[in-house]
């Protein structure tokens, strides 16, 4: 197994691939996102993982990017090379794409469903 150096990482984005993000294009979106990053010679800045369901099916393909804690949907080929060039390289927020954003809390952005109550531990 490969232990990565993360040292000079500036980003870590969570591609989804659970069921519901498979049926919407998941394997093309993670595809684009790993070859815009080599393109770019952003190894180094950006580490990815491939998750299984991040629980926002209705907002299939979501892509999640921490340490911000910007949460993505819908998100199809063309705007995964956008998000890596515009939002992780160059710094723009591209809100119009967020579904939830973190500031104090996880916070919705009202551009897509909210949800349903969590309620663990009750």
């Amino acid at each position: 197994m490969t232990t990565w150096n993360l040292a000079g990482t500036r980003h870590h984005v969570f591609m989804c691939n659970g069921s519901s993000c498979m049926r919407q294009g998941a394997e093309e979106v993670t595809r684009a996102i790993r070859e815009e990053i080599a393109v770019r010679g952003a190894d180094g800045l950006i580490h990815t993982t491939r998750t299984l369901c991040q629980g926002r099916c209705e907002d299939a393909c979501v892509v999640t990017v921490y340490p911000e804690g910007s949460w993505f949907k819908q998100t199809t080929p063309e705007l995964a090379r956008r998000l890596v060039n515009e939002h992780l390289l160059q710094g723009e927020l591209m809100s119009e794409h967020l579904s939830f954003i973190y500031t104090d809390a996880f916070m919705p952005t009202g551009r897509s469903v909210t949800g349903i109550a969590k309620g663990y531990g009750k």
